[in-house]
């Protein structure tokens, strides 16, 4: 007898495999039994003419800058998320140095944070005491690395700079973090030569981290991007996820097919890669990673100088024309959040049209924004096709995850909609509409990203398995949010369970509050 089973549905478990009619037995937080229909005892919810699969473990998010804010995670819960794995993009909210410069860097993620922390520890001890609904995966960032040891500087480490940040590195490996990311086009990650990351991943392929990489360009060098990132791998051989995978920029659009096809290469030559993809045409970050990168030499405050002095303004407004020129369209960049200031009132507004307000040029506009309030301003960048998404998101190598980092039901702003919801709109219009079996959508997001971490008792419905499910309804299932009208939640996901416990019942979030940072146990180097 179990002490719950999810009795009725139908049961798709994560491999891939097509799904079957089975009962789910649950005890003591973990899977006890998958069976026949009737044949397990216990307290039921009822899964009839529903779907029964692993919580989804979304491989790329950056709510670690946002869960001890929200650490009832709406926006996850409802779309059937166990686990966010966050320290994405070379951003992470430990190791701490000078405080000043990583709150700075990362003034873009809305932190919600006290920073009472140094280490990936005493982050998760923080976390763990805030009760999350779901679980965390850290991973530590290239850029926290840099800003701790060195500060913003655009310049290589000192032998004895890159040896403290592999110190670093290894110690976060040995507090359970379960990657090492880098953010080759954000300050001051971008400063980093290909022989500095290869350093670090060799330290991250030592102690079997998983290296996540927002590669060096996604538009005009894509291809170049994606060699580099695969020579690290087939140099360290560290085991690469290269993150949201896209081509930038309408003359760029088609490139994922052979950016795919140079990982297929290196995979039948034995590398260990693959990539994940969010079901948008739209990016989301900072907008000062459209400036040139020498820009941003020494931290977001350095850049303020740069930008009231009118010389160096007007060369970096010169870089960014020439940017504007190339790969990125005014009109398709659009201020998602800011904090107060003048241009408060221009969310949701392209930087194209702001500059018509002002009777100027775009990048004379854009260096307004971001002086008027200094660095912190967020935006949906409109850059990609469809039909590459599609392409990548077919891709068997490829898992489905969000790239968000907003976790409230409710707020200010416009922020990108696939926090609200990636993984429903896979399962809903991508599935329904014949892009993706249902089987393969789930394994996107389940038993892939779980082996892409090294995790084994997660990702997968079998006998054994931590208890993380969701329950959904196959034929509604689907995102409301727009970018438009951000603040809508998911629909159609009935049930979740985080480690045995519902967390959402019928639809509705319950009190519980079972997640926890889940720390890996590293092997020795």
């Amino acid at each position: 007898m179990s002490a719950l089973v999810i009795a009725g549905g139908t049961v798709v478990d994560g491999t891939g495999a097509p799904g079957r009619a089975a009962d789910v037995g649950v005890t003591d937080g973990r899977v006890d039994a998958v069976a026949a229909p009737g044949t397990i005892a216990g307290r039921r919810i009822d899964a009839d003419g529903l779907v029964v699969c692993p919580g989804f473990i979304d491989l790329h998010s950056h709510a670690d800058f946002s869960i001890a804010g929200h650490p009832a995670a709406d926006t996850a819960v409802t779309q059937g998320v166990t686990t966010l794995v966050t320290g994405n993009c070379g951003f992470s909210p430990f190791p701490v140095g000078d405080l000043d410069t990583l709150r700075s860097a990362s003034a873009f993620l809305q932190a919600e944070l006290d920073w009472t922390w140094t280490d990936a520890a005493g982050y998760a001890d923080t976390v763990d005491g805030t009760r999350p609904t779901v679980n965390l995966a850290l991973q530590v960032g290239h850029s926290a690395l840099r800003l701790a040891v060195m500060g913003g500087a655009e310049r290589a480490p000192s032998p004895a700079e890159l040896e403290r940040m592999e110190e670093l590195l290894a110690a976060a490996a040995g507090q359970g973090v379960w990657g090492f990311s880098t953010g080759l086009i954000y300050a001051p990650g971008a400063y980093g030569d290909s022989a500095e990351v290869t350093a670090l991943a060799r330290v991250a392929a030592a102690h079997g981290l998983l290296y996540s990489t927002h590669m060096r360009n996604e538009a005009d060098t894509l291809l170049d991007a994606v060699r580099e990132a695969v020579a690290t791998a087939r140099a360290t051989g560290v085991r690469l996820e290269i993150s949201h995978l896209k081509a930038m920029g309408r003359s760029n659009h088609g490139a994922v097919a052979e950016a795919l096809a140079i990982i297929d290469g290196a995979r039948a030559d034995g590398v260990d890669v693959t990539c994940d993809v969010y079901p948008y045409t739209a990016s989301s970050t900072t907008l000062t990673s459209r400036l040139p990168a020498w820009a941003l030499d020494g931290g977001v405050e350095r850049m303020l100088e740069r930008l009231a002095d009118g010389p160096t303004r007007e060369r970096v407004a010169a870089g960014l024309r020439d940017r504007m020129a190339r790969d990125v369209d005014p009109e398709g960049v659009v201020i998602a959040d800011l904090p107060p200031g003048p241009f408060t009132d221009a969310r949701g507004r392209s930087i194209a049209d702001i500059a018509r307000d002002l009777g100027t040029d775009p990048a004379d506009a854009a260096l307004r924004v971001l002086a008027g309030h200094r660095g912190a301003v967020s935006i949906v960048n409109h850059a990609m096709a469809a039909a590459d998404v599609r392409t990548v998101l077919g891709h068997p190598a490829a898992s489905v995850a969000s790239d968000g980092w907003v976790l409230r039901p409710d707020g200010p702003g416009r922020p990108h909609p696939r926090s609200f919801g990636t993984f429903a709109r896979v399962l809903g219009p991508y599935v329904r509409d014949g892009d993706l079996p249902l089987a393969t959508a789930v394994h996107k997001m389940t038993g892939l990203p779980a082996a892409r971490l090294g995790m084994t008792d997660r990702g997968v419905l079998r006998p054994g398995a931590v208890a993380d499910i969701a329950v959904l309804d196959p034929a509604t299932v689907t995102d409301r949010s727009t970018y438009d009208d951000p603040w809508q939640l998911s629909t159609g996901v009935q049930h979740v369970l985080v480690a045995g416990e519902p967390v959402l019942a019928d639809g509705a979030l319950t009190d519980a509050r079972p997640g926890k940072v889940l720390r890996r146990s590293a092997p020795p180097p």
